[in-house]
């Protein structure tokens, strides 16, 4: 017991200093750090204010207020595609080969990559709650709520980029990764996240109500009291949200975890 104890301490340990090291590098690199800060005030102008005269809100409302969600959502989804990049980025470049030299834990290395994305998550959240606010967005059903909301955005972003972790390890190089970004838009966009989905022909709606960024955005309505939480004949995800995101969240960090450690253990043989 004292032996897996130790051995889990120093691994926890070894992932803080993995994340402290992709903090020196977004500080090296302010050209990350400054497409964190403009991705999300971009966002929120283009679809705000261009689909914004155009889209009616279910229910009647704000359609910014409408949008915010769906924003929250689609900045979430990037860790997939981010974490992969920098995953196959580092091991395209040796950084991998030299963790593997180094006494250091090899499950601290996925922990410190996505330990390092949480931070970038967190720091894209917020600067997406202040474009919000500053274009009309607000949050109506308290601050229990309200953080219970931005609770289930990191949950779901974290569960994700182990996810990234996982094709970082398996795809060849950082260029395939690059390929790769492309894919995650779709997800983003068959979802309820800038427009109704009753609309949608009933195999596409299906699509969307079950896709977790379709459960992330209903969540975040239900719990920010935004327009767009109640609809009529909701699907099971959509009529339990919150639930649906824990499960999703849960499910992703039982299955990505195990495969992600392992992949990069064999990738060490």
């Amino acid at each position: 017991m004292t032996t897996y104890a130790t051995k889990l301490r120093w691994t926890a340990l070894d992932g803080l200093t993995l994340v402290g090291r992709a903090v020196m590098f977004i500080r090296r690199q302010p050209g990350q750090l400054l497409g964190a800060v403009i991705f999300p005030g971009l966002m929120v102008v283009m679809f705000g204010y261009v689909f914004g005269s155009a889209i009616t809100v279910p229910g009647g409302g704000n359609y910014r207020e409408y949008l915010m969600p769906g924003l929250f959502a689609m900045i979430t989804f990037t860790a997939v595609m981010g974490t992969t990049m920098i995953v196959a980025t580092d091991a395209s470049r040796g950084v991998m080969d030299r963790f593997r030299a180094m006494p250091v834990a090899r499950a601290a290395v996925p922990f410190g990559w996505t330990g390092s994305d949480a931070l970038l998550g967190a720091l894209g959240t917020a600067i997406m709650v202040i474009c919000g606010l500053i274009v009309g967005w607000r949050a109506h059903n308290g601050i229990g709520h309200t953080l219970a909301a931005f609770g289930l955005i990191l949950l779901l972003r974290y569960a994700l980029s182990w996810v990234g972790v996982y094709l970082g390890l398996i795809v060849k190089s950082e260029e395939t990764a690059d390929r790769m970004i492309p894919l995650v838009f779709p997800v983003s966009m068959v979802s309820n996240s800038f427009v109704p989905t009753g609309g949608m022909p009933a195999w596409l709606r299906a699509v969307a109500d079950w896709n977790p960024v379709s459960a992330l955005v209903a969540a975040n309505r239900q719990l920010f009291g935004n327009p767009g939480a109640a609809i009529a004949n909701p699907s099971w995800p959509i009529a339990h949200p919150v639930t649906a995101v824990l499960l999703w969240s849960a499910g992703l960090l039982l299955l990505f975890v195990p495969l992600s450690v392992r992949q990069y253990r064999r990738k060490g043989r």
